[in-house]
C-alpha cells in the first residue's frame, strides 16, 4: 500500500451533494489520511468510514411540547487488515491518524487468522456517479416541527371515542457516510430523513386500546399531512375497541401490509449470507429451490431513486444492482457481503452494510412484490379468516422457521371485517406460510421493507 495511491484518490473526488451542503471535504480527507497511515504501519490493506448523523425533533402531548432535542455526530472507523489477521477500531473524527492506524496495525498482528476477511477485488468497485435523489436540504424549524407534532395530536383527539394521547411528534436529519479503502475507492453519499407520527388510546378503564400512525420520507414535501395521520391514528384506535377472542382452531391469516412488511423481514433474515454460511437459516440447503408459492417474487433494489434504504454502494465500495432474490417461488440469491461471499465460496452482491467497522450482509429496499387481487376481493373471498393489524412477541425461530406471534387485528366473515379480535396467537412454520401464500395489488414502496396485503391459508390460531 503506497501513499502516492491516495494523490490519485484526492484527485478523482468529486462535489457530491453531501461536499455541497454539508463540507464532507474534511472527512473525506480524514479517511483518505487513515489508510494512508495504516499503510505507514504495516497494514497490508485497509478501508476507513467516517458517518456524520444530524438530528432534531420535537414530541408533545396533551397540547404541551414534552422534549425537544438535536444531536450531531461524526465518527470514524478504520479496518486494518495484516495477511488474514483484520482489526478494527473506532473513534470521533478528530482521533489522530497515526495513533489510531498503529494501535489497529498491532491489534491485527495479535488477532486469529480468519481465511474469510480482506477488501474486494478492485474489479467490483463503484465508478461514477450515480443520482438516487436521496438528500433534500429543506430546513424545517423546531417550531414547524412542533406545529405538525400539534397538529396531528388535535386531529388525532378529535376522533370521536379517542380518550387520550400517548403523544406525537415531528422530526428531521440526515445520515451521511465516506468510505476509502487501499483498493483505490473514495466515495459519498448523504440521505435526509424526515418524520411525523401519533399514538392515542381509545376506550374506558381496563378496555383502552391503543394504535398510532406515522410517516417517514426522504424528502420533506412528501411527507403525509399530519392532521390526516393523526385522524387515521384516531379511527384504528376506535376501531379496536372491545375485542373478543375467538374459538382456537385452523384459519387463513390476512396480514395488513404494516404487519406484513415483517413477513419481507423474516424473508430477508433466511437468506441473509452470514446465516447460510453459519448455518442458522431454515432455508440454507434451498438455493435455487421452490421456497415460496409460485405468484411469490422477493426483489432487493439498493438503487430505487429516493428509497428508503437505497445507496450508491455498499459498506465495502461495491455497486449493488437490483436481483431478484426469490423469483416465482424460487431462491435465485443470498445477501452477501464480501466475507460471506467468500466463506461461501461466491462473489459479493453489494449488500454489504457497514455498521462502524464492521460488515455484514444486508438487504437494501426489499419488498415482496404485489399480486393482481385487490385487498377488498381478497377478504370479500372468505368466509371466515382473521385480518391482522399487529403482532406482539419475538415468536420466529429462523434457524428452524418456527412462527408464533401474538396477535390482534378483526375477524372476518362473509367476506367483510366484523369485530375486533385480540389476545389471541397465531402459528405456523415460514417454510409452510412462505408456500401458502397470496400477495394483493397494493404494495407502497415508500419502506425500506415493503409488502402488499398478504393471505396466508393453514396457520393456528390460539384463542379460547
Amino acid at each position: 500500500m503506497k501513499a502516492n495511491r491516495f494523490a490519485v484518490l484526492q484527485a478523482k473526488i468529486q462535489k457530491s451533494e453531501m461536499t455541497q451542503t454539508l463540507d464532507s471535504q474534511k472527512l473525506t480527507d480524514r479517511v483518505i489520511a487513515l489508510v494512508e497511515a495504516a499503510g505507514k504501519a504495516g497494514a497490508d490493506d485497509a478501508d476507513a468510514v467516517a458517518v456524520r448523523s444530524r438530528s432534531k425533533g420535537v414530541s408533545v402531548r396533551l397540547g404541551k411540547v414534552e422534549s425537544t432535542e438535536a444531536s450531531e455526530s461524526d465518527d470514524i472507523a478504520l479496518r486494518v487488515f495484516v495477511g488474514k489477521r483484520v482489526a478494527s477500531v473506532s473513534a470521533s473524527a478528530s482521533g489522530d491518524p497515526k495513533d489510531l492506524a498503529e494501535r489497529a496495525v498491532a491489534m491485527a498482528r495479535v488477532s486469529p487468522e480468519d481465511p474469510y476477511q480482506g477488501l474486494v477485488d478492485q474489479s467490483l468497485l463503484a465508478s461514477g456517479e450515480v443520482d438516487l435523489d436521496l438528500f433534500d436540504p429543506t430546513e424545517v424549524s423546531a417550531d414547524e416541527l412542533r406545529d405538525a407534532a400539534l397538529a396531528a395530536e388535535e386531529a388525532a383527539l378529535a376522533v370521536k371515542g379517542v380518550a387520550n394521547s400517548l403523544g406525537a411528534g415531528a422530526g428531521a436529519g440526515l445520515g451521511g457516510l465516506v468510505l476509502a479503502t487501499s483498493r483505490g475507492f473514495v466515495g459519498q453519499y448523504v440521505a435526509s430523513r424526515f418524520s411525523r407520527s401519533a399514538s392515542v388510546l381509545a376506550g374506558e378503564g381496563t378496555k383502552m386500546e391503543r394504535d398510532y400512525d406515522y410517516s417517514s420520507r426522504l424528502h420533506y414535501a412528501d411527507l403525509e399531512d399530519a392532521s390526516e395521520i393523526g385522524r387515521k391514528a384516531g379511527e384504528r384506535a376506535v376501531r379496536r375497541v372491545d375485542p373478543r377472542k375467538v374459538p382456537t382452531g385452523a384459519v387463513t391469516v390476512v396480514f395488513d401490509p404494516r404487519v406484513a412488511r415483517g413477513i419481507t423481514g423474516h424473508f430477508a433474515g433466511a437468506i441473509n449470507g452470514a446465516s447460510v454460511a453459519r448455518g442458522s437459516s431454515f432455508l440454507r440447503h434451498m438455493m435455487g429451490k421452490q421456497v415460496a408459492a409460485a405468484g411469490i417474487t422477493v426483489t432487493d433494489n439498493p438503487l430505487r431513486r429516493r428509497g428508503q434504504s437505497s445507496r450508491p454502494f455498499d459498506g465495502e465500495g461495491v455497486r449493488g444492482e437490483k436481483l431478484n432474490m426469490i423469483e416465482n417461488g424460487v431462491l435465485g440469491h443470498w445477501f452477501l457481503s464480501n466475507s460471506a461471499a467468500m466463506e461461501l465460496g461466491l462473489v459479493t452482491n453489494g449488500r454489504g452494510a457497514r455498521s462502524g467497522s464492521t460488515v455484514s450482509p444486508s438487504s437494501s429496499n426489499i419488498a415482496i412484490e404485489p399480486g393482481t387481487v385487490s385487498p377488498e376481493d381478497m377478504i370479500g373471498s372468505l368466509k371466515s379468516g382473521f385480518y391482522v393489524t399487529e403482532v406482539i412477541g419475538h415468536g420466529v425461530d429462523l434457524l428452524t422457521g418456527d412462527y408464533s406471534r401474538g396477535a390482534s387485528g378483526f375477524w372476518i366473515e362473509n367476506g367483510e371485517l366484523t369485530f375486533p379480535v385480540a389476545e389471541v396467537t397465531i402459528a405456523s412454520n415460514l417454510k409452510d406460510m412462505f408456500r401458502n401464500m397470496t400477495p394483493a395489488n397494493d404494495l407502497d414502496r415508500d419502506f425500506g421493507a415493503a409488502a402488499p396485503t398478504l393471505l396466508i391459508e393453514g396457520m393456528t390460531l390460539a384463542g379460547n
